[in-house]
């Protein structure tokens, strides 16, 4: 048997080289999983900020002190504080601070009668607003975690401090004074759990694991704990979250009061008026606001757009501006009954002392705080309060049904117009509010119904009047039930507040929108501290007496027109004393043309009188086209353009669109692509007439970045028709003497001596009179715009070819923009009368405006009357019901 010599090695020595490498193997890859998921946390960039965050960042975040996040005092609480009633804590995620958490802040927040603050992840951070990162939470969606943290915070920091505690989502709008009115309607000493009661829909319930028994209240319009409820729930939160049946965080918080508070949510029918939720999604409330749900709600949900929020704030405040205005009215009568019994004057009221020598009305009109004439907001609510001196003076009511009837239009019958509709709208909700304000004690609600009829007028001085017959629905839910329909006669009256005067500026920094003008915004390094925002000056601009630029004339003008510019400011005492040199600002008219050239010659003797004599910073960019039927008119009109430039040394420029197809809009935009971006632009057509006064009210009515004007202008009637005797008398009658034309103020003669200036004005301004014309309140093409304005707004379309249209469009653009409309009726724009011809090749809209406008020029209403009581044929042809010799 061989022997074999040397070490023996046994199978454990063997195996031991294996079993290390393996370890070392599972070591390394534990290590790599390890030290990959650290640096992984740590190093990543957060999706929500643009911050690097990491545990350790988190951790070693100091929070600020409870109370100041919310601005509370240290000794505020319940007894001596009137903003303690209320706590709301607002869940909201990073993605939303700037947008749907900063919109609550500048809106509802301002007004709750107590404080707020918003839960947000541990990462999140937002200077400016009180916001409490939740540690260990996330934004995750449900956010149940966040719900039941954030109660928690709520208890251990501020639960002495308030009466009620409110669970709120940041899409959701709190009408702070309504909610202080509720709550404080409600013992917060007893456990209340208040919210709209839900128990899901019926494919859900029973994934709720709720007992028939068992309610919770939908989070999205909001949810009220008492001081009482949030003791008892808020020491079993984190049991509360280890015992979860559902990913509903609504229905775990109200398991989790039930559970330890002993309280359900609000059965209560009104819960869905007073916490509405909008079930339209996004679309709730971007509508019309003026409804029943929106006004007798405290909270309204969801308002997804943050935008949307400020618009509910304004409409809010509006209706807080309508309450007080009302209530200082019934002050106001209260004061005057008083003083009445007392036996003061009238005349004497706004003077009177009180005993111990206190004046009535402390601050008398033009002081700050002036409370208005007594003797007007006084007057008593009477229908009667108006007494007419002469049969003219006299306000008939129109009559409402179906339609609305009145004596004092031009068409007797009509359908209720929006605005009148939207008025009675308004005013029978306000009716129906006062009388259902006591239905909850009387266990009763009127519902209105319909409007039977009615009668309604405005008096301009004092208000309008409304005498409405409701049909009513009465409905008894306490004791004996019954519905029953009733009508009630309503005598009702909005009285008018005093007049208020506010101050516009002339003009205004640039939107922040517009990133261009931002740019040049910041560019200006050095600012004039009496710079115009309406004067750009120009690196181009010739300096005081620049020959190399300008002759002799122009040289002298610009520097007599900057050391004017510049008087006001080396004299200026204050800033309130300074006026923006605005009435000097150089107008550019853009003028549209093709062919007439007799009304050229007439458009340009007017634009002499008013411009070129009186050297008014005007200029004159003149779009012509080539009439193919009067190719003469084309030579003629560059003719007279010349006269003018070489008589006067002005420069009345001329863009030359040649035979192209006329467009009123096309012509518009190539005059003024001449104009620069700061140019104060004014469309005109060839028959108005304007004067000095027109300049002036261009220049004050329209602000740069602000707003535009449209003024309307007065039509003149066919002269025809306004001295044709056919339409101003019957046959065999005398001559109707109100249509004279001599009575015109051009042809009028007196000894009033008058300069230049107003005699060139009353040259061009004629009688407003309902005989001579009418203002074309549907005449959108006049109007006043700055270049920047017009091209922030996208300017006209220019797919609109021949007659019209172009401008409403842009009428309705610039409606819809953030730029205000200023319209009103300027009696120193005359439409001189001209023929109008419809051309059947046009659109089917753009022809109907068309016929619309050739109908209203013809003539008034009374001419008509005339002639069709002097030709009865055209109302009774013959053949169809008439006889021969026409109805006596």
């Amino acid at each position: 048997m061989p022997v074999y010599s040397g070490r023996f090695i046994s199978s454990s020595s063997l195996m031991m080289p294996r079993r290390n490498k393996w370890m070392h193997l599972v070591a390394g890859v534990v290590a790599g999983v390890t030290i990959g998921v650290f640096l992984k946390l740590c190093l990543r960039t957060s999706s929500r900020t643009s911050i690097d965050v990491c545990p350790e960042a988190a951790k070693s975040y100091v929070a600020p002190d409870p109370l100041a996040i919310i601005g509370l005092d240290s000794g505020e609480n319940i007894q001596n504080s009137n903003r303690t009633l209320v706590f709301v804590g607002v869940m909201t995620a990073e993605q939303y601070l700037t947008s749907r958490a900063k919109a609550v802040y500048d809106t509802w927040a301002q007004d709750l009668p107590g404080r707020l603050a918003f839960f947000s992840s541990e990462v999140s951070r937002a200077p400016g607003l009180p916001l409490v990162p939740l540690r260990y939470v996330d934004d995750s969606y449900p956010p149940q975690k966040k719900s039941f943290l954030m109660l928690l915070y709520m208890y251990e920091n501020y639960g002495d401090r308030f009466e009620w505690f409110m669970r709120a989502d940041d899409d959701v709008y709190v009408r702070g004074d309504k909610l202080g009115e509720f709550l404080r309607s409600v013992d917060s000493t007893k456990a209340q759990f208040i919210g709209q009661a839900g128990r899901g829909t019926a494919a859900e319930r029973d994934a709720l694991s709720l007992d028939y028994n068992e309610n919770f209240c939908m989070g999205g319009p909001g949810v009220l704990l008492s001081r009482e409820t949030l003791r008892r729930v808020a020491p079993h939160v984190k049991y509360c979250l280890k015992h979860l049946y559902t990913t509903h965080e609504d229905v775990e918080l109200g398991r989790c009061v039930a559970k330890f508070a002993g309280v359900s949510c609000t059965w209560s029918y009104d819960m869905q008026t007073i916490l509405h939720h909008n079930s339209s999604g996004a679309a709730a409330y971007t509508g019309r606001l003026k409804k029943r749900e929106v006004h007798r709600a405290i909270t309204l949900h969801p308002v997804k757009d943050h935008r949307h929020m400020y618009r509910l704030h304004t409409y809010f405040k509006n209706l807080k501006i309508q309450d007080l205005r009302e209530s200082s009215l019934d002050l106001h009568r209260d004061i005057a009954a008083s003083v009445k019994e007392l036996g003061v004057n009238k005349e004497q009221v706004a003077d009177y002392v009180l005993p111990g020598d206190v004046p009535l009305f402390p601050t008398k009109m033009g002081m700050p705080g002036y409370l208005g004439d007594n003797r007007i907001l006084g007057t008593p609510i009477d229908l009667n309060r108006y007494k007419a001196n002469t049969m003219e003076d006299i306000i008939p009511f129109d009559f409402i049904s179906k339609s609305i009837y009145s004596m004092s239009h031009t068409n007797p019958k009509r359908r209720i117009e929006t605005p009148l509709k939207e008025a009675l709208d308004d005013v029978i909700r306000e009716v129906m509010e006062i009388i259902n304000a006591p239905s909850r004690q009387r266990g009763r609600v009127i519902d209105f119904n319909e409007l039977l009829y009615g009668y309604t007028r405005l008096q301009p001085l004092h208000g309008a009047d409304h005498v409405l017959d409701l049909l009513l629905k009465y409905r008894r839910y306490r004791g004996r039930k019954m519905t029953a329909a009733v009508r009630r006669h309503a005598y009702l009256q909005q009285s008018f507040t005093g007049t208020e005067i506010r101050e516009l500026p002339m003009g205004e920094p640039a939107p922040f929108e517009d990133p261009e003008i931002l740019e040049k915004i910041n560019s200006k390094t050095n600012l004039n501290d009496y710079e115009d925002f309406d004067e750009d000056p120009s690196p181009q601009t010739a300096g005081f007496l620049d020959f190399g630029k300008l002759n002799v004339k122009e040289a002298i003008e610009n520097g007599l027109l900057k050391l004017q510019n510049n008087l006001p400011n080396v004299f200026k005492w204050s800033d309130d004393d300074y006026e923006y040199p605005i009435y000097d600002r150089r107008i550019h008219f853009i003028l549209p043309l093709l062919g007439r050239q007799e009304i050229f010659v007439r458009f340009m003797k007017n634009y002499e009188d008013i411009v070129l004599m009186s050297d008014e910073a005007v200029s004159l960019i003149v779009v012509m086209y080539l009439d193919s039927k009067n190719p003469l008119d084309y030579r003629n009109a560059e003719a007279l353009i010349d006269h003018y430039n070489d008589l006067y040394g002005k420069d009345i420029k001329i863009v030359h669109m040649g035979s192209t197809t006329f467009s009123r809009g096309a012509a518009i935009t190539e005059g003024i692509k001449v104009c620069a971006d700061e140019d104060l632009m004014f469309f005109i057509d060839v028959d108005m007439m304007f004067n000095h006064i027109t300049l002036r009210r261009i220049r004050i009515s329209t602000i740069r970045y602000n707003q535009v004007y449209f003024p309307i202008v007065f039509s003149e009637y066919n002269p025809e028709v306004v001295n044709g005797e056919d339409f101003n008398k019957l046959k065999n009658g005398t001559l109707d003497t109100k249509t004279d034309t001599s009575k015109h103020v051009e042809n009028s003669v007196d000894n009033v001596p008058r300069s230049d200036r107003e005699s060139a004005d009353l040259k061009y301004t004629k009688e407003i009179n309902d005989d001579y014309g009418y203002f074309r309140q549907y005449g959108f093409g006049i109007l006043s715009i700055f270049k920047c304005d017009f091209h922030r707004v996208g300017g006209f379309d220019l797919n609109i070819k021949g007659w019209g249209l172009e401008d409403v469009e842009f009428f309705e653009t610039l409606i819809k923009s953030n730029l205000t409309v200023y319209r009103i009726a300027d009696d120193s724009l005359v439409h001189k009368f001209h023929s109008v011809d419809c051309d059947k090749n046009l659109e089917k809209s753009q022809f109907l405006m068309c016929l619309g406008t050739k109908a209203s020029t013809y003539g008034s209403e009374k001419h008509m009357t005339y002639y069709l009581l002097n030709h009865p044929e055209i109302l009774w042809p013959r053949g169809q019901g008439g006889n021969e010799k026409g109805v006596s």
